[in-house]
């Protein structure tokens, strides 16, 4: 028995399926990150984005 538990552990390490799912997790948690440390320059650009909107739509209308 012991010797296909280590069969079986040694083909779970082997398969490469979850590497993508384990990259995707990484990349989101750098990019959370990201979005926490620059939280207030991503604020602070969004309104400034939304203000220049707004004055633009209203010389459309």
């Amino acid at each position: 028995m012991g010797k296909i538990a280590g069969e079986d552990f040694s083909r779970l390490w082997e398969e490469e399926d979850g590497v993508g799912v384990i990259e995707i997790v990484l990349i989101l948690v750098v990019l959370i990150g990201l979005v926490i440390v620059f939280k207030k320059n991503i604020n602070k650009l969004l309104e400034d984005i939304f203000k220049q909107i707004n004055s633009s739509s209203k010389k459309v209308y």
